[in-house]
């Protein structure tokens, strides 16, 4: 048994799938059957059941990922450990986070860190909140950015980016501010305006929880033209005229510069998203992981630094 096996054997658990498996592993689907057959002759037992076209985990085999899983991470910590002794954050740094923020938070923040720490290799994965927070409690990344709360108990979580929820429309909506009227700023829009107008929502989620609340004395009358998983189609369909699309400020500063948008600030209530790093409380972090927090921790507070100001209102 040697750790390429084990992560085989993980793989195809997690995928529930032998040709999956074989994509992600950069191997063939007959070698990762040769692999998995191997493994369980040694352990002695079948590990999956292959029956009627599916790939599940067997009683036995279900028992095996838990240990599985363990060594995996025992062996990254090993290496971590050893890496440490000089003294130099090294060795590997894995994060999932959704598409959002890969695009927009966290470029800069890890530019920094791979300038400070070049013997670090960085890893990121996407996926959206449920998958980040499987891939962090199955240790298969380092942590996780995510919008919170995440109030699973294994997790510890650091709060990093707090950012306001805004409107968004094409620039020749009616709501859309004119150029020129506004010189201090587009005037806040109420939310029974925005609610006379077909709307584009996040599918899930605690930001799609919280415009639930707000727009919901205007229920009867809503027009919900679309619900999306992704912030970069809300703002394409939005862009689009399909409806008023509703997304974090900092995921639409680009396409406002451009003209493709127009940001409309909603009145109060008004809403935030606040981003947060979570990792299992019981992992052990190694130098890389430590100085990472460090340095997102710094990005975050000399991003918020001169906004101040706003410490009444309440995050979403």
């Amino acid at each position: 048994m040697d750790f390429d096996q084990l992560n085989t054997f993980l793989e195809v658990a997690r995928l529930s799938s032998f040709s999956r498996a074989a994509v992600t592993c950069y191997r063939t689907q007959p070698a990762i059957s040769a692999q998995i057959r191997l493994l369980e002759e040694e352990v002695g037992a079948r590990l999956f059941d292959r029956g009627g076209g599916k790939v599940a985990l067997t009683e036995a085999g279900r028992v095996f990922h838990e240990y599985a899983s363990r060594l995996r991470q025992l062996r990254k910590e090993g290496l971590d450990a050893i890496a440490d002794l000089n003294h130099t954050p090294s060795g590997e740094l894995s994060l999932a986070a959704n598409e959002g923020s890969c695009l927009h938070v966290l470029p800069e923040v890890f530019a920094r860190f791979i300038r400070q720490h070049p013997a670090v290799r960085v890893h990121i994965r996407r996926g959206e909140h449920s998958d980040i927070m499987e891939a962090v409690l199955e240790n298969r990344v380092d942590f996780g950015l995510l919008s919170l709360p995440a109030s699973d108990p294994r997790l510890q979580v650091v709060p990093l980016h707090r950012d306001e929820i805004v409107a968004v429309a094409p620039p020749g909506h009616p709501l859309a501010p004119r150029a020129g009227r506004e010189k201090s700023g587009p005037a806040a829009v109420e939310w029974a305006r925005v609610a006379e107008y077909p709307l584009v929502l996040p599918k899930s989620g605690g930001t799609r929880d919280a415009l639930d609340e707000r727009l919901q004395p205007f229920a009867s009358r809503l027009k919900i033209s679309m619900e999306l998983e992704s912030t970069e189609l809300i703002k394409s369909f939005a862009a689009a005229g399909l409806g008023i699309g509703f997304v974090a400020q900092t995921m639409a500063v680009t396409e406002a510069r451009s003209g493709e948008l127009a940001l409309l600030p909603l009145a109060a209530p008004k809403l935030y998203r606040e981003l947060g790093l979570v990792f299992r409380r019981d992992r052990a972090l190694g130098r890389a992981a430590l100085a990472f927090i460090d340095m997102a921790i710094q990005a975050s507070n000399a991003a918020a630094a001169p906004r101040g100001g706003d410490g009444e209102n309440q995050p979403a």
